[in-house]
Formats: structure tokens, C-alpha cells, sequence
């Protein structure tokens, strides 16, 4: 009883801190460098765990920093770990196996989605003919390029194709690793939580 308790506990604070994190970051993205009353409290909770993970070099590239995405991946884990040990009172290490397995595809799913509308944009401004070579499009085709270069390569090996083609595949591919993944995975959990031990 008391351990379902503390449990709980545990999952409800993680939970805000996740919902803070993101807001941080989010506010950072759109806003810049946090400044004035809540916005510093708020960084003040929050930069110190980020700031973690973002010492690793294999969260970052040249232009993006994923490491709140690994952080809000651990604090996922954790939030699972809370959750299923104060619903059913125990924990296998098969079932925190699975929890790290969907928190890690979780991860790479939000990457997937975010090229695929990325993606998806691009390919409507390109047909609608908006002015579709102002810097913003230029940056969103230096983010997609390399996702588009990947697909092209497995797809159409040396054949040169268009644009408009390579993002219209590049779309398609990334969705269906979505679907197809998000189900190997699930039941990839399903067995992992299966496990005696």
C-alpha cells in the first residue's frame, strides 16, 4: 500500500517535470535565451538535467540537438518503471526491457513524424508555387536533405530523379517505417513483458 503510494508519487512528478522540460524547451526554440520571472525559475529547474545530457556528442549534430529528446526518453522509462510497479506491485526486468524499447522507438518515431510533415510541407509549398527558394525553404531542404539522399540511395540507387519525387517517396518510406516499426515493436514489448524474470 504504502509502496503503491510512493509510486504514484513518483509517476506524478515525473510526469510535470517531462511537461516542464518541454515547455522549456519549446520556449527556447520560439522565444531564445530565457529571461524574467517564471521563464528563469523554469530554467532554473530545468537547464541542470538538460544540460546533462546535452555533454554527450552522439545526441548532437551539426545542426540539431536531440539530447532533450534522450532526456525526455529517460524520464519516460522512469515514469513507466513508477507507473507499472504501482499498478501491479512488482517489476521484471522483462517488463523494463520493454519499457526502454518503446521509450527508445517513442524517440525515434518523433523523429520519423517530424521528417515525415517536414517533408510533407515541403512537397505542397513546391506544387502550390509558392515562392518555394526563400531562406526558410532553403533551410528546410538542408534539414530533409539527408533523409532525402538515404531514400534516394536505397530506391533509386545511381538514377537521378526530381524533387518532387524524391520527396514524395521519402514521405511514403518514412511513414511506413512508422506504422511497420510502431507494430514489430509493439509486440516486441509484448513479449519482452512476457518474460518470468
Amino acid at each position: 500500500m504504502v509502496l503503491t503510494i510512493i509510486m504514484k508519487v513518483l509517476a506524478a512528478l515525473t510526469t510535470i517535470y517531462m511537461i516542464l522540460i518541454f515547455i522549456r524547451v519549446m520556449v527556447g526554440w520560439f522565444q531564445g535565451p530565457f529571461t524574467g520571472g517564471t521563464l528563469d525559475v523554469l530554467g532554473t529547474l530545468t537547464d541542470p538535467y538538460l544540460n546533462y545530457f546535452s555533454r554527450f556528442r552522439i545526441f548532437r549534430t551539426e545542426r540539431f540537438d536531440f539530447s532533450p529528446i534522450a532526456a525526455l526518453a529517460i524520464l519516460s522509462v522512469l515514469n513507466n518503471i513508477f507507473v507499472t510497479v504501482a499498478y501491479f506491485g512488482r517489476i521484471t526486468a522483462g517488463i523494463v526491457l520493454g519499457m526502454i524499447l518503446s521509450s527508445v522507438w517513442s524517440a525515434f518515431a518523433f523523429l520519423l513524424v517530424f521528417f515525415a510533415v517536414i517533408v510533407l510541407v515541403r512537397f505542397i509549398v513546391l506544387v502550390s508555387a509558392h515562392d518555394s527558394i526563400a531562406p526558410i525553404w532553403r533551410t528546410i531542404d538542408v534539414i530533409v536533405k539527408p533523409v532525402l539522399y538515404r531514400v534516394d540511395r536505397i530506391f533509386y540507387r545511381q538514377r537521378i530523379v526530381s524533387f518532387r519525387q524524391s520527396l514524395i517517396t521519402s514521405f511514403c518510406v518514412l511513414v511506413a517505417v512508422r506504422i511497420l516499426g510502431g507494430l514489430l515493436v509493439n509486440f516486441g514489448v509484448q513479449l519482452l513483458e512476457r518474460l518470468p524474470f
